[in-house]
């Protein structure tokens, strides 16, 4: 499967603000002596880490999500290591992988000083959260699987995407991804790929325009070395979260590029978990259905806080 990525995010433009204790905190996490985890800090109260989806993808489009639940909680997106402002000077097999990536988030749980936090990992961040629950169990209250590639690898199998468009939105993105293939880097390249790939990720297409600002800022180098460890360790969490008893929901919408089946195979996987699948809604239900979405989000956040 050639550079696929799950993205998950609307695009919010980048700023340069200073770390400050109010509304936003931006700052970094030390994980060894040559590498820092960058992360911002939305409101105060439960805290809620959000884990964006990719893999090679930065938490820039999930600023919108995390200033919404920090109006109620301590929401907290990161960089992970290769993306954004996490910076790795030579990414290898070495320093990129689920293990590395897992003990990032504990450095920076620790970094916080939080005992325990609620996990939303939305796409592939639901797999790393996923795995994290696997690890550090006793880091979670709660875990929130958002439209979740799943616990093992078998979505590579049957994903399709390419199905989920039109045939001119099929011949298009050839056109542009042949373009890319050869060297043509452009923003304005990449920007019309990203135009014809993001219809298969929405079920309203009003939304085009934002996912396809997102879909250009893939780290192909990031998201490579992520799913070579992914095959490398046979990633399958099926077995541990089995025992994971954390109180967790997974969230998806009806029409989403993820099939169902593996949203159900993981509500009976995981002991104390419950299924909401929404309505009208793809791969984003907080863009398609946000009053659902962050409504659901909220009542277990309170009911298990």
């Amino acid at each position: 499967m050639k550079n696929l990525l799950f993205t998950a995010s609307i695009l919010a433009i980048l700023s340069c603000a200073s770390v400050e204790e109010s509304n936003k905190n931006e700052n970094s996490a030390d994980s060894n002596e040559e590498f820092k985890t960058h992360y911002e800090v939305y409101g105060e109260g439960t805290p809620l880490l959000i884990i964006n989806g990719g893999p090679g993808m930065s938490s820039e489009g999930f600023r919108p999500l995390a200033k919404t639940f920090g109006k109620k909680y301590r929401a907290i997106i990161y960089d992970q290591r290769g993306t954004g402002k996490s910076r790795l000077a030579n990414p290898s097999e070495e320093n990129v992988s689920l293990d590395v990536m897992i003990e990032d988030l504990e450095n920076l749980r620790k970094e916080l000083k939080i005992e325990k936090w609620f996990v939303l990992g939305h796409s592939f961040g639901g797999m790393l959260g996923s795995y994290y629950a696997t690890k550090h169990p006793n880091s979670i209250q709660g875990l929130i699987l958002s439209a979740s590639g799943g616990y093992d690898l078998k979505l590579f199998e049957t994903l399709d995407i390419r199905g989920r468009l039109s045939k001119s939105d099929q011949d298009s993105l050839d056109y542009y991804q042949d373009k890319m293939d050869a060297g043509d880097t452009t923003f304005a390249t990449k920007i019309a790929r990203g135009k014809h790939l993001a219809p298969a990720y929405l079920y309203k297409k009003e939304f085009v325009d934002q996912i396809a600002v997102r879909l250009t800022q893939a780290n192909y180098e990031i998201n490579g070395l992520v799913f070579q460890d992914m095959i490398k360790v046979k990633f399958d969490c099926a077995e541990e979260l089995s025992k994971f008893t954390k109180p967790t929901l997974i969230i998806q919408g009806r029409e989403d590029i993820i099939p169902i089946v593996f949203s159900m195979s993981a509500n009976e996987i995981i002991p104390n978990s419950r299924l909401e699948i929404i309505p009208e809604c793809a791969h984003y239900p907080w863009l398609e259905q946000p009053d659902i979405y962050f409504g659901t989000i909220g009542e277990f956040v309170e009911e298990n806080k």
